[in-house]
């Protein structure tokens, strides 16, 4: 393949990556930007939607059907978790922080003693492939990038056309003004929650029949997750979209070139460096 032709791939590829990456970390600048807390669980939920998809596929042969299970069952555990805990923790940072440690692992550990530790694959629901003048596509990677699109335009649109937004809006300015006029807080946290971890589960369900699900998946997406969230600002979803692109474009971009493992490397370089000069990320808030 001509030096033009690894190129388009890994801007393809990049683009595809990024798409996934943005809805994948949503949830968690979702849940810092409104509930000032850290979820450290975040990961796991990736890796439930996953295994969720991989469940539904394997036992009744709907994997359309899992798409719509995987957030619905997870956004239900975040809930839960949320009533059960954060909120008798008072969403303290600290505590909280020490809370989703203790959730990761749980879930980790139970998936791992119910679904075992292999890596399972899911049959692409639909196979085609766009021909361009260099190679073959898989027309199933466009059509994840389509969806992830998609959902990232109707997250944007809730949060900032609806009531529902507008409460997520105020509580993240100021949570005690927004409760003196009114606005529910009590029900915006645990709500909130539910929809981070309902889209990243979501990423991960879409994800599993081209990345084998498996226990230990959510790690991965955890270390990706924070590396947007913090290269764009923490809690600014502007932030979170620019720079999983930013990610997105360099991992394709060094993985065709070079390797996947320089790539992160490469990522975790990239924070550091904006870091230096804008503590609060590109389009957070400088700190003083």
């Amino acid at each position: 393949m001509s030096f033009g032709g690894q190129l388009f791939l890994a801007l393809l590829e990049g683009t595809v990556t990024g798409f996934v990456l943005a809805l994948t970390a949503l949830g968690l600048s979702l849940v810092f930007g409104v509930m000032r807390i850290v979820n450290v669980a975040h990961g796991e939920f990736f890796m439930l939607g996953a295994v969720i998809a991989w469940y539904f596929s394997a036992m009744f042969g709907g994997y359309f059907v899992a798409l719509l299970a995987a957030p619905l069952v997870v956004g239900g555990i975040a809930y839960l978790a949320d009533r059960l805990v954060l909120r008798r923790i008072n969403y303290s940072p600290e505590s909280t922080i020490v809370a989703t440690i203790g959730l990761l692992y749980i879930i980790q550990q139970l998936v791992l003693t119910v679904y075992g530790p292999y890596a399972r694959s899911v049959t692409t629901p639909f196979y085609f492939r766009v021909d361009f003048p260099w190679f073959g596509y898989s027309g199933y990677k466009l059509v994840v990038a389509g969806i992830s699109a998609m959902l990232l335009l109707a997250t944007w649109l809730v949060v900032t056309k609806t009531t529902a937004g507008l409460y997520m809006r105020a509580t993240q300015q100021n949570q005690e003004m927004a409760q003196a006029f009114g606005v529910p807080v009590h029900r915006v946290y645990p709500l909130v929650f539910a929809l981070g971890a309902g889209l990243t589960a979501l990423a991960g369900a879409l994800v599993v029949p081209v990345q084998q699900a498996h226990y230990l998946m959510g790690l991965d997406a955890l270390l990706m997750s924070f590396i947007v969230v913090v290269l764009g600002g923490l809690g600014s979803l502007k932030g979170t979209m620019v720079a999983a692109f930013l990610v997105g474009i360099s991992d394709g971009v060094v993985s065709v070139f070079f390797s996947p493992t320089l790539a992160k490397i490469i990522a975790t370089v990239l924070v550091a460096l904006v870091l230096s000069f804008r503590t609060g990320g590109l389009f957070g808030v400088e700190e003083t």
